[in-house]
Order: C-alpha cells, then sequence, then structure tokens
C-alpha cells in the first residue's frame, strides 16, 4: 500500500529532509559545541604570547639596565661581574672632553698622562725589545680613556680573591677636577 504522508526521516549522508510534496529540499543545521579542552589550550597559548611580549617590551638588558652617569660610555670589568682574572685591566672610557684618576680598593693610583711623561715618544724599540709601560694608571686624553694593569711594582700587583672596588673621579677639562664627580662598581676576582 502507497502511503499518500510524507516521509520526515534525515538522510545520515545529506543531513537534509526529503523534498516535499512542493519539491523543496530543506536543510537542517546541526549546531556544534564548544569544545572545552580546546577553548582552555588556545587561552593558555593566548596569555602566553601575550606575557611574552609584554616581557620583551618591558625588559632592561646590557648597559640599559646600569646607572652609569652619561659621562662614562663603558668600564671594564663591568660591574658586579664574577669572574674577573687576578691581572684584569681596569678600564673606563669617557666622553671626549673629561679626564679621570683611578681609585681601587681605596688606593689612588698615580696618573700618567699620555704626551706629558718623561718617555721619548719619537723614540722606536728596537725589535724585539721590551716597552716599558708606567706602573701607573694611564691616560689617554686623545681617547678620553682611563686604564691601570695590575704589574709587579704597581701599587696593585695583582687582585686577590674576593670582591674588589673600583672608582674612577672624572671631570670635563673646561671645568678642572673642582668639579669632580665619581662613579664606583664592584667586580669579583676568582
Amino acid at each position: 500500500m502507497v502511503s499518500s504522508a510524507e516521509d520526515t526521516s534525515i538522510d545520515p549522508d545529506t543531513d537534509t529532509l526529503p523534498a516535499t510534496s512542493a519539491g523543496a529540499s530543506v536543510t537542517r543545521t546541526t549546531r556544534r559545541g564548544i569544545d572545552r579542552g580546546l577553548f582552555i589550550a588556545s587561552f593558555v597559548i593566548a596569555c602566553g604570547i601575550i606575557l611574552i611580549g609584554w616581557a620583551v617590551a618591558v625588559a632592561v638588558t646590557g648597559d640599559d639596565g646600569i646607572d652609569r652617569p652619561e659621562a662614562i660610555e663603558s668600564v671594564q670589568p663591568v660591574e658586579n661581574a664574577v669572574q674577573v682574572l687576578q691581572q684584569e685591566r681596569i678600564v673606563v672610557d669617557l666622553l671626549a672632553g673629561y679626564e679621570a684618576t683611578l681609585v681601587v680598593d681605596g688606593i689612588e693610583l698615580p696618573t700618567t698622562v699620555i704626551g706629558q711623561s718623561d718617555v721619548d715618544p719619537q723614540a722606536q724599540p728596537a725589535p724585539g725589545q721590551q716597552v716599558d709601560l708606567p706602573t701607573t694608571a694611564v691616560f689617554d686624553p686623545g681617547n678620553a680613556v682611563i686604564s691601570f694593569q695590575p704589574v709587579e711594582g704597581a701599587p696593585i700587583e695583582s687582585f686577590s680573591q674576593g670582591t674588589h672596588e673600583a672608582r674612577v673621579i672624572f671631570w670635563k677639562i673646561e671645568d678642572g677636577p673642582e668639579a669632580a664627580r665619581s662613579y664606583r662598581w664592584e667586580f669579583e676576582v676568582v
């Protein structure tokens, strides 16, 4: 027997209702629920990316993290260095137009200014001959750099193991030593 009633079963392959007597098929949309695990994982990843971006934006690294006077371009060994050798050279690079003296572990080092010493700049050492450097701090006015190398006969012959303090006293040449300022830092010798 043929039934005149319309068949309202859903075709599982197409997710549509069969055609009606008018000939139009009706498509039924199914709504899929949110996968809770996928949502949580996506949220955690998004928060991680935001935190990484924020950390990069506010990070302070290198010389930006050091509160050093503008007149001092760099120091060596760097502030709070922890593996400095006993014969490490102390170097302070200043802006052009400054002079300085060094104080290491409370000992003010005598300073030899390049071009103002007893050494004849025209004298050339013979090949293989050792050049005697002063056992003082050496200031190079052309580069505005003061340095000190611990050597035998110097006020400090080597650094003992432990923490040491270096201080540079610096001033603009035009203002003179009366307007001097200072900067101190520490380093650890192994």
